[in-house]
């Protein structure tokens, strides 16, 4: 009966959590999609180059939000033969192309401003006045992003959601860079044209930095890298009572999604039956599961203490 109730609420909390990063991108898409069309258009209109950028920006935001969306959708489907840990590792896949649009994006947004800036310097830029609406709309963009960014972190922080993580960074890359497009319209509008641009290419250098940062973490996460010390350490806290291990021989851990799956090697006293060994094993598995959060499937290796191998550092 406890494990039907156990089953019943990893659904809904699987459930939970799916419609919560649905709904991170669903207003994440949306408010993009209004962004992306008033900057471009208030960029071209009011004479700002940042403030075009920033549209551009959220013109690539769009796309992968779009592709996010599909991703995290898919997460979300059922374990399945040949899927046995379900599809949580598409959020991982989903950061991935989080990340190489940031770059992509703090590339172009970079480029375009330099060559900007060498217009000015030489001279053959066209000498426009910015107007004020730019400011206006730079402004009420950074509001927006505030609230999809602290909105976005919340579900991150509850979920575990790699690929909501990913967009919360880009909302904050949203603010930097709309707070560059506003600094640079204001000094334009001041007398100091040369700061739209410059301003432009320095939040460009910032937002393809945390592209790069979301690209390591995904790319960490799908190549099985081994435990974190905090997570070792705490496996070891939790056996120590046991009196029936020796030792504990190696520690292994990958992520599907938000959880975890670990493999453990123990060695035992050589002379138990394997009877014995297997009631071990399952009180080490549940001993685990019971005490580290997010941690869904346990697999334990015993071996006789006699003929252990070295101890591995972690």
């Amino acid at each position: 009966m406890s494990t039907e109730i156990l089953k019943t609420s990893t659904k809904t909390e699987t459930r939970n959590r799916q419609r919560a990063a649905e709904s991170v991108v669903n207003i994440g898409l949306f408010f993009n999609s209004i962004l992306a069309f008033v900057k471009i258009f208030a960029g071209i209109l009011g004479h700002s180059q940042g403030l075009l950028a920033d549209g551009i920006n959220s013109v690539s935001d769009v796309i992968y939000f779009v592709v996010v969306k599909i991703f995290v959708q898919l997460s979300g489907k059922p374990a399945d033969s040949e899927h046995p840990y379900g599809h949580h590792q598409l959020e991982s896949i989903a950061a991935l192309v989080v990340g190489a649009f940031v770059i992509t994006t703090g590339a172009a947004i970079f480029w375009d401003s330099v060559n900007f800036a060498f217009d000015l310097f030489v001279g053959t830029a066209p000498q426009r006045t910015v107007r004020m609406f730019a400011l206006v709309v730079a402004l009420a963009t950074i509001i927006s992003k505030i609230f999809l960014m602290v909105h976005a972190n919340r579900i991150s922080q509850a979920t575990k959601n790699l690929a909501i993580s990913a967009l919360a960074r880009d909302h904050r890359n949203d603010i930097f860079a709309s707070t560059g497009a506003a600094t640079g319209i204001l000094l334009s509008i001041l007398g100091m044209t040369w700061v739209d641009p410059v301003a432009g290419a320095v939040v460009a250098l910032i937002v393809a930095k945390t592209g790069m940062d979301i690209l390591r973490e995904a790319s960490s996460d799908l190549m099985d890298n081994v435990p974190s010390k905090e997570i070792a350490d705490r496996i070891h806290e939790l056996l120590y009572d046991m009196d029936q291990i020796e030792s504990i021989e190696g520690i292994h851990a990958h992520r599907f999604g938000p959880y975890l799956v670990v493999n453990l090697t123990i060695c035992i006293d050589g002379d138990l039956s394997v009877k014995d060994g297997d009631k071990i094993a399952d009180t080490v598995e549940s001993t685990l599961i019971s005490g580290l959060e997010m941690l869904r499937k346990v697999y334990v290796h015993y071996h006789p203490a006699h003929i252990k191998k070295t101890k591995i550092d972690l």
